[in-house]
């Protein structure tokens, strides 16, 4: 694409696809090689600065963006339909409930009054009142292939009711812009405070519900948790209790955990890792359980010793197949990162349990030495299928075990 492209038709009545609007763009995205997409601004109005994903669900899209991992991510939804179930209240997945995870939301057609009896609000309401700023009227296509290509780019999106942009001014910022590589997102998502979490699953009938019994104490680190994966945790009977990002294993062992988890989040796991590392190489050696999801999985990974990269256009969607070499079966599962473990860089005590079958790159390892295992991908899902949920089980089952073992514990 030159700088001169844009991705919306030349005249509105060339294309009768629903979501076009009027020939003054309001909404741009800016790529910080020049290129120009125009649409229709909604939501919020303003610019922002992230880099472009793409997301293959086709569903669950407020999940998505609150999911605190897509922190200083643009999404594009290859779904052309977004906003057709309204928001409400209960899909949120950022703990905070007034908090925001990605910063733009980029479709193909325009909002349209939603149809579902849990609907709330319009989501172009919702985005304004977020602060994420949404482009309506992209050739979704075109924008997915680009970053298939080409790779995420650094961009920034902007609505201007009025049309009125500096597009020089975008461009110097979108060029700026540092990019995640070697971005530490999680203090902007993460909680400050130490806090205890009792809320079980939702059902149709009842809502959410409350832990009726525990069976195990599990400590959450807070890279940027998801709601879902601690709700999961009180299913399976666990007293939860979340701490900051920067707790250390004193603070964390002190806590007397059962077990801990190690969150998802946003960012590149190796600046996140410089205050991370530390803790989780802490509660290695006092050999308590660990499951790591997505960043925590990259944390686990960087503090035994691997490495990570950036990938070319990550996972994002709910539509990805992971084999578990460990049962033999392939799952599919949700997925949402832009870095992966190394895998020519895992040490010998790191067996690789489960591996993308859509580009083979890790997805899971478990260590020989110590009980601890994680997985690259979401098995809590929200939104996504439900095959993972099994890991949780396989969590509480290796604490079980641990303690049948007399595995020591802090005093």
């Amino acid at each position: 694409m030159s700088s001169a492209t844009r991705t919306n038709p030349p005249d509105a009545a060339e294309d009768p696809s629903p979501g076009w609007r009027p020939r003054v763009a309001t909404g741009v995205i800016v790529l910080a090689d020049g290129v120009v997409i125009e649409g229709a601004g909604v939501g919020a109005t303003g610019s922002a600065a992230g880099e472009v994903c793409f997301n293959t669900a086709m569903t669950g899209y407020e999940e998505i963006l609150t999911d605190p991992s897509y922190a200083a991510q643009i999404v594009t939804f290859t779904f052309p339909h977004i906003g057709v179930v309204g928001v409400n209240d209960e899909d949120i997945e950022v703990v905070n409930a007034a908090g925001s995870a990605a910063v733009g939301a980029v479709m193909r057609a325009d909002v349209s009054a939603p149809s579902n009896f849990r609907s709330k609000a319009r989501l172009d309401g919702w985005l304004k009142a977020r602060g994420i700023i949404g482009v309506t009227g992209v050739d979704t296509r075109a924008l997915t292939t680009l970053i298939r290509k080409r790779g995420m780019p650094n961009a920034v999106i902007a609505h201007a009711p009025d049309g009125a942009f500096d597009l020089d001014a975008l461009r110097a910022e979108a060029a700026r812009w540092p990019g995640i590589d070697g971005m530490d997102l999680v203090p902007a998502v993460g909680s400050t405070q130490r806090y205890d979490w009792d809320e079980t699953s939702w059902t149709l009938e009842a809502g959410y519900g409350r832990r009726q019994a525990t069976r195990f104490h599990v400590v959450a680190i807070d890279y940027g948790t998801k709601r879902n994966i601690l709700r999961l945790l009180n299913d399976c009977g666990c007293a939860v209790t979340v701490v900051p990002a920067t707790a250390s294993a004193e603070d964390i062992l002190a806590l007397k955990p059962d077990g801990v988890v190690l969150s998802n989040g946003p960012g590149d796991p190796a600046a996140t890792g410089e205050y991370a590392v530390p803790t989780i190489k802490g509660l290695l050696a006092a050999k308590t359980p660990l499951f790591g999801i997505c960043l925590g999985h990259q944390l686990l990974g960087l503090a035994v010793g691997a490495r990570t990269l950036k990938m070319p256009q990550g996972h994002h969607g709910a539509n990805h197949p992971v084999k578990d070499f460990t049962t033999g079966k392939v799952e599919i599962v949700s997925m949402n990162h832009g870095f992966a473990v190394d895998r020519a860089t895992l040490p010998a005590n790191a067996e690789e349990t489960h591996v993308s079958l859509f580009d083979g790159s890790n997805c899971g390892i478990a260590l020989a030495d110590r009980p601890a295992f994680s997985v690259q991908y979401h098995p809590e899902a929200s939104p996504g299928p439900r095959d993972s949920h099994y890991l949780f089980r396989r969590f509480v089952d290796l604490i079980a075990a641990s303690k049948a073992a007399g595995a020591p514990r802090a005093a």
